[in-house]
């Protein structure tokens, strides 16, 4: 009887056994799968923050690489390189071409810019195909692609956005992520300050009166954000907008003639002092409302704003980056200075072959494209 009893006390502790064995094994193999699940999820998180890194679009004309960048800035004679004294740059106007084409005035003109976070206004060259116009484009990217490392987007940009929202923006990544006016500034501006952040926006068609409407509008979302902030113009953010000047010649522009002078010494020579007026006229010295109509008056045409009258693709996105800039310093005088004019059949050309970039167009007498790089504090 007492064997029995023992007997039957011990299967029963068996199993308990058993079963807190099978308890424990279940419990272990639950945890493992939640460590699991969360791990292939963390990992499914990088792989979806990875991925909405904005590529460089132009590989080209453009760097990719670090030293790449290195490279091209050992062959720039920085001798005579106008530096800003004084105040730093708020704004800057800038050249988007081929690196081979516009050279040292990317770098001349780009070191004067010594703010960390930037507002990088660009053309919106694609936005007919995609009828997009009358509103300020922005992104969704975090990042975008850098030569040393990737370049986050500010955090102020869903501030600035929120504020613009429906009346003067709109997101598109589509637009974003085939325009290369923009990316071109980055590695530049990357190589003097490794810890930019940026605000990219586009500009696409817009008549003379919304150019002045979204530059208003997008001053005022500045000041709030920067009032917010504690940021100061020029210490702690700048603004930067790219344009390429004229677009001259008839040789390989789609079957468009755009020798509007002739294609010739003369019709160049000709085209360049127009150039020059118009840089003179309305790019130079203080920034007033009349003199960034005046540059709407040379390059829209009167009939149709949709419409080159001269060929700067920045046409849309220079006008509105100078209202904004206007309104941004209120009743204080912001003044433009001329770094330097070259075009793509004039400027000394960098040496790119050997570091696995060329060019994206032609530059002959007949298909050259102009370059003004401007500063303004």
């Amino acid at each position: 009887m007492g064997k029995n009893m023992g007997l039957k006390t011990c299967l029963k502790t068996v199993r308990f056994d058993r079963q807190t064995i099978f308890k424990q094994l279940w419990y272990s193999s639950l945890i493992i799968l939640i460590v699991n699940l969360l791990s292939c999820q963390s990992k499914e998180t990088g792989k979806t923050e990875l991925s909405n890194v904005r590529p460089l679009i132009d590989t080209i004309g453009f760097a990719q690489y670090s030293w790449q960048m290195d490279s091209l800035m050992s062959r720039m004679d920085s001798a005579g390189w106008k530096k800003a004294e004084g105040s730093p740059w708020k704004m800057a106007i800038c050249p988007h071409d081929d690196y081979t084409y516009v050279g040292t005035l990317y770098p001349e003109l780009l070191q004067n810019i010594k703010a960390p976070n930037l507002i990088l206004i660009g053309v919106a060259h694609r936005a007919v195909q995609l009828a997009i116009e009358d509103s300020l484009v922005f992104d969704n990217y975090t990042h975008w692609k850098g030569p040393w490392k990737n370049v986050p987007v500010s955090p102020v940009r869903e501030e600035i956005y929120k504020l613009l929202a429906k009346k003067f923006a709109t997101v598109s990544d589509t637009l974003q992520k085939v325009e290369h006016s923009v990316e071109a500034l980055i590695p530049f501006l990357q190589y003097f300050n490794r810890n930019i952040s940026i605000v990219p926006i586009l500009v696409p068609a817009m008549n003379p009166d919304r150019m002045q409407e979204c530059g208003k509008a997008l001053a005022d979302a500045i000041q709030v954000v920067a009032k917010n902030h504690k940021w100061e113009w020029g210490t702690d953010y700048a603004i930067v907008v790219t344009t390429d000047a004229v677009h001259y010649g008839n040789e390989d522009w789609g079957g468009v003639d755009r020798a509007y002078f002739g294609c010739d010494e003369k019709g160049n020579i000709k085209a360049c002092e127009y150039e020059s007026e118009i840089v003179e006229n309305c790019l130079k010295g203080n920034i007033t409302p009349e003199k960034i109509r005046l540059f709407s008056k040379y390059t829209l045409n009167p009939d149709n704003y949709r419409e080159y009258k001269w060929t700067w693709c920045g046409r849309y996105c220079v006008p509105v980056a100078l209202y904004t800039a206007y309104y941004l310093n209120g009743s204080k005088q912001l003044s433009g200075e001329l770094i330097g004019y070259s075009t793509s059949i004039t400027s000394s050309h960098i040496p790119v072959d050997d570091i696995r970039m060329g060019r994206t167009a032609i530059a002959t007498v007949c298909h050259w494209v102009g370059y003004a790089a401007l500063g303004y504090r």
